[in-house]
This record gives C-alpha cells, structure tokens and sequence, in this order.
C-alpha cells in the first residue's frame, strides 16, 4: 500500500521554501548563490587557463576533434613539418629489387696506345669534362719516330708513283719488259697502304698528318676523353713513363643512368616495356624516384630463374639526379603494373595509440586538429590511410613531429581524468 508522505513547507523572510521528500529545507538567499557561483567560476579558470607559451588541447567540447595548440617557439624546437596527402601505386605494383648501372657508351676507360712520359696532367678528379678534352700530354720518342715514317712513306709514294706512271708509258710503247711494269705497280700499291696506314695512325694522335711537315714535328702528343663525363679516376703523376694500354683514366657520364630490375619467373608475364617504376635508394628511402621500363631479357641470369628489366630514369622526375644517384648503387623498385592508386601519406605522419591510427592536420597558425584514419598497404617510406572523416588534399598534415603532438594529447588526457 502507498504511503502519502507530507512535504513540510518552512516560511522564510528571504527566499521561497522548497519542497523535500521526508524532510524540509531552506535555499540560500539569491544573492548569496550567486557570490558563491561567480566565486566557483573564477576558480575554475585561474585553474585551467594556460600560459599562451604552454601547449593547450581543445576539450572545451568533449565531444569534438581534438586539437594541440603549440606556440611558435614549440613548432620550431621539435621541428615540425608539414606536407599534403598524395597518391601512389602501392597495391597494383611488382616489388623488386635492382641497382643502378651505366651502360657501356657512358663509362670509358683512358689508356695509350703509344709509350710516353708524363709531361702535363690537365684534368683533375671530379671535373667534368666535354668529349675531345685533354687529359695529359706525353713525350714520346716513339711519336717522333712514327711522324718521320709517315712523312718518309709520303716522299716514297710521290716517288713510286712518278715510277710508275714512267713504266706504264714505257711499257705502252713496249719499250721495258711486262715484269719491269708489274713490280713498279706493286711497288706503287705497297706505298700508297703504308702512307695511308701512318696518316690514320697519326690521326688517333690527334694529330692532323695532311698538315705534318718536317718543320711541324712534334716531341709529345694529346690523350683525349672519349666521351663526355666526370673523371672519377687519374692512376698517373707528372714525370711518370705510361706503358702502352695501361688504364690512365676513368670517366663516367652519370645523366645516363638506368636500373637493372630482378624479375623472378613466376613475375616474368606482369613486366613489359613502357610500365612506369618506382624507386628509392637505401641511404634516402624517403626520396622517390621514377622511371620507365625500356627492354626485358628474353633469357634467364647465370645461376637463378630471373631475368633482368632495364628501366630508364625520368629526368624530369628529381634535379641533380647524377648528384644523388650513382653507379652500382640498390635500389627497391615498384613496379606499376596496374592503375589502382591510394592516398598516401609518409610512414612519419601516421601515429598509433593503442589499435587507433591518427594524422594530425593543421587548422590554424600553431593549431593541429587530430584525425582518426585507417592504414593499408606499406612501401618505399610511404603508407596508405584512410581518413574517418572528409579530408582536402590541400590541407596541411604534419608529417614531422606527429608523435610529439600525440603525447601532449595523451598527457592532457591523463591529467583531465585524475
């Protein structure tokens, strides 16, 4: 059975009772809780405010995104950066590896064909140098000998074919004998293969025998760079006797750079010329390159089931690439061969608590909204996310120094709850 309990009421002179279940009692006066009230508010902010150099978290709203502010002397202190969301081929991609090599045409090695003392080294290592470029001047004995040849092989020729030209009228008048004639012809035919022989011979000494005149005879010749490049090695020092077709220097034209891909049999069908590729070296795994499959072996490597894919650099894809990118380096490649892309963000922007992946985007000067996304596919220094709510491509994400802002948040959170 209910039970009807009675509300006893209290007059009061400063305020109106109010009612209680099985007892009574009186509220303050107005004025008094509103002293009181005001009193509690001003407590509160003086402590919770935050010194305009502190790191602040948004929680004004618990039900928002939370925000790290940071001061301008913060930003700086852990170095953060930010970038923007892209997209790459991180799913329908071949990964291989490879390395980078020069072909045959861009890399020469400088030797002499003729004995000689060194008598000036113009080119220094590091220089780059145009095809045709002296790189040293030899004295040579031998280089005299064979201009005095070439020029003595051309006083014999004009006198062998004077002979001859008088043995042809003679024998035309059948004054000499047919044999006379035959052996002024041999004689004649010998001269002109030694003259050319020494002209050309003279012409891979830069010299120019159509203009060698006895008065022109020079002690030392050129070696010459054969290509255009950067001269990586000088194996000679001044005064030095070269041996003929020893290794003086080596040169190498680096803007010719391409990477030799390992594909492995069961791959073999997925690479084809034109597929573009992805690459990053091993002391820059943050820097991306590109370039584009040009041939394919059509026969397996000694000793593995793999054939080998060429692939050319983009030169537009990085400036100065012969300044980073350099012979007989590894590389890990992606090789695209689909068009399935996915926004990408680099490995440092993304940051885990617990089973929760975030990204961190600027929303103001010093102001970093956390954002919750999902992660994919994981390559080359970059992972694949998915955000839980609407990004623009353009906004700023920080990509250096995302665990600190978390840390800051997961204080603040620790702190607010004690």
């Amino acid at each position: 059975m209910n039970t009807k309990r009675s509300i006893a009421v209290r007059p009061s002179t400063h305020a109106s009772p109010t009612r209680s279940l099985g007892r009574s009692f009186t509220l303050p006066p107005f004025h008094s809780f509103t002293l009181s009230l005001s009193c509690s508010l001003a407590v509160l902010v003086s402590c919770t405010s935050t010194p305009p150099d502190q790191t602040s978290i948004d929680e004004q709203d618990p039900a928002a995104t939370p925000v790290v502010t940071l001061s301008p002397e913060q930003v700086k202190a852990i170095g953060l950066k930010t970038g923007t969301i892209s997209f790459r081929n991180l799913r329908s991609t071949l990964k291989v590896n490879g390395r980078l090599v020069l072909p045959p045409q861009s890399q020469a090695q400088v030797s002499t064909l003729m004995g000689g003392t060194v008598a000036e080294i113009p080119a220094r290592e590091g220089q780059f140098v145009e095809s045709g470029t002296v790189l040293v001047q030899l004295n040579s004995a031998d280089f005299l000998q064979l201009q005095q040849d070439f020029l003595e092989s051309s006083a014999q020729l004009t006198l062998n074919r004077a002979d001859f030209e008088r043995q042809k009228g003679l024998r035309k008048d059948n004054i000499n004998a047919e044999r006379t004639f035959q052996q002024a012809e041999a004689d004649l035919k010998s001269s002109e293969a030694r003259f050319q022989a020494m002209h050309e011979k003279l012409r891979l000494f830069g010299a120019d025998p159509d203009k060698l005149t006895a008065a022109d005879i020079q002690s030392s010749f050129s070696i010459r760079a054969p290509i255009a490049g950067w001269v990586n090695t000088i194996g000679i020092s001044m005064g030095q006797y070269i041996e003929p077709n020893k290794p003086l220097f080596t040169i190498t034209d680096n803007r010719k750079l391409h990477i030799d891909l390992t594909v492995f049999e069961q791959d073999v069908a997925r690479v084809k010329d034109g597929q573009k590729v992805n690459f990053t070296i091993a002391n820059d795994p943050h820097a991306s390159h590109q370039a584009v499959i040009f041939g394919v072996n059509k026969a397996f490597e000694n000793g593995q089931q793999a054939i080998v894919a060429h692939a050319r650099i983009d030169p537009g894809s990085e400036a100065g690439t012969e300044d980073q990118l350099l012979p007989g380096m590894f590389i890990d490649a992606r090789i695209e061969t689909g068009l399935d892309s996915a926004m990408v963000l680099p490995d440092a922007a993304i940051v885990s608590d617990g089973d929760q992946h975030y990204v961190y985007v600027q929303r103001a000067e010093g102001a970093f909204r956390q954002v919750q996304v999902r992660t994919g596919v994981k390559d080359q220094g970059f992972t694949e996310i998915t955000p839980m709510e609407a990004l623009s491509l353009t906004d700023p994400v920080v990509i250096e120094g995302a665990y600190y802002l978390l840390s800051q948040l997961t204080k603040g959170a620790g702190e607010h709850h004690e």
